[in-house]
């Protein structure tokens, strides 16, 4: 979930939603982000953010249902996720957010096992998701290779999304780098699909030495968070 601070860094955000609501929506995110910063992603937490900042809106912002998908996919509710990103299946959208749609659209779409949707959607938006990837930074290019890597694992071509994954080109920043951990979850889960057990336990042995390198966590929960997705992948779960 962006933090107050980078939801009004986005461009046209904080203005907007001055015309829109002003400080109560600006309290209403305060008392939201709070919340995640304390407990974590949670179908509550999905529930109040679409209601406050979607669902009660005439024209909600791309942002705020982008955001409202994210959280309903971070709780695996992908048929939900699904639901707000269609709001934006017509629109149009600026770089960062086509951007950011198209990976979420791919994502879910894979997660589901709809690999045929995936595919046709990879293949219509290839060409613009290539290259917003080179504007954009690292760990936004990663979210991209890791839902193309998910879209292959989808279709059963698990040695390619795994080499996908591994070799587009990601330098880990050393310690504390939770971008690296998303990249070898996914692994695992690829590895998971294969019923390879010593891959397996190869690719959660790479996840935990990541983990190790981590000295700070900015929430408190984030810890036990990234213990369960370990967990789940190396069980099929993602």
């Amino acid at each position: 979930m962006l933090s107050p601070q980078e939801r009004e860094k986005k461009k046209g955000v904080f203005a907007k939603a001055l015309r829109s609501g002003g400080n109560a929506d600006t309290q209403k995110y305060l008392e939201l982000y709070g919340d995640f910063s304390q407990n974590g992603y949670s179908r509550e937490l999905a529930e109040s953010y679409a209601a406050a900042f979607v669902d009660d809106r005439k024209k909600p912002l791309p942002e705020d249902i982008l955001q409202t998908a994210r959280l309903y996919e971070k709780v695996h509710d992908y048929k939900t996720a699904e639901f707000y990103l269609e709001m934006l299946a017509d629109k149009k959208l600026s770089g960062d957010d086509k951007f950011i749609y198209c990976i979420n659209c791919l994502s879910v779409k894979s997660k589901q096992g709809h690999w045929r949707d995936a595919e046709d959607f990879r293949t219509e938006n290839i060409n613009f998701m290539q290259k917003h990837s080179e504007k954009v930074d690292m760990d936004l290019r990663a979210d991209l290779y890791i839902a193309l890597a998910l879209a292959d694992c989808a279709a059963k071509h698990y040695a390619q999304g795994f080499k996908l994954l591994m070799g587009f080109g990601y330098k880990p920043k050393g310690k504390n780098d939770l971008k690296l951990l998303d990249i070898l979850i996914t692994g695992i889960y690829i590895c998971s699909q294969t019923d390879n057990e010593g891959s397996v336990y190869n690719a959660v042995s790479n996840a935990h030495g990541a983990m190790r390198l981590i000295t700070e966590y900015e929430h408190p929960w984030l810890e036990d968070y990234y213990e369960q997705r370990i967990k789940d992948a190396s069980e099929g779960i993602i």
